[in-house]
């Protein structure tokens, strides 16, 4: 049995959470900063863990880890695309930026897959977790997991609105003058965070599910961990 404490205080963890994901996700779509977008979109992403953890079954709390550890990841692989657009061009604000596609194409695709990675797309380290999560919170508050699904789905809409204006559309040469693709250096560095996102934690996730799985039944059934 679940602890009764933890089941008592689920209405006023999952209540705030979900309004943070909802407003969070709102004002990231505002914001003109590239780092600051990626800033701020984890916080949505930590308030869904939150319910998560406080899902009394297992496929919310099991679901709450991956995305924990997928925060290692996916943050810093996009900050440091910023850091390389910075490096060339001297500017953060997304308005200067477009077109970068065709003129940094290896960066457009790295960008494109820490892009997916933040959508939680399936594939990816993120997926494994939150899908889970939705389900977990839908046996246990179907109105909270509804507000959850469409702070997804406001996520899915500002990253992707942030790769379009930073990556698609036409290049402004009268503000943007340097262009080059990542280095050798810039590459090495992204290496591990792709090989985490995709292929460790996104294609073959059986690994962490399978150390989870035991705690997170005993903790479901008995309320502790061994």
């Amino acid at each position: 049995m679940f602890p009764e404490a933890t089941l008592r205080s689920t209405p006023f963890i999952y209540t705030p959470s979900a309004i943070a994901i909802i407003y969070t996700s709102s004002t990231t779509s505002r914001q003109i900063d590239l780092k600051k977008i990626i800033a701020y979109s984890p916080v949505a992403h930590m308030n869904l863990v939150t319910i998560g953890m406080f899902s009394p079954n297992i496929q919310g709390i099991g679901g709450s880890i991956p995305p924990m550890s997928s925060h290692g990841p996916v943050p810093p692989a996009l900050f440091l695309c910023v850091g390389v657009l910075y490096d060339r061009h001297k500017t953060r604000l997304v308005r200067y930026y477009g077109g970068s596609v065709s003129t940094m194409p290896n960066l457009s695709t790295i960008f494109f897959s820490s892009t997916l990675a933040n959508m939680s797309s399936p594939g990816t380290s993120s997926f494994i977790g939150e899908f889970p999560i939705l389900v977990g919170a839908f046996q246990r508050n179907i109105l909270v997991a509804t507000l959850t699904a469409l702070g997804m789905i406001l996520g899915a809409a500002y990253s992707l609105w942030l790769y379009n204006r930073a990556v698609s559309g036409n290049l402004k040469p009268d503000f943007l003058h340097k262009f080059s693709d990542p280095n050798g250096r810039e590459v090495s560095i992204f290496i591990p965070f792709l090989v985490g996102v995709v292929r460790n934690m996104g294609v073959h996730p059986k690994v962490f599910s399978d150390c989870m799985h035991t705690f997170v039944s005993n903790l479901v059934q008995h309320g502790k961990f061994n």
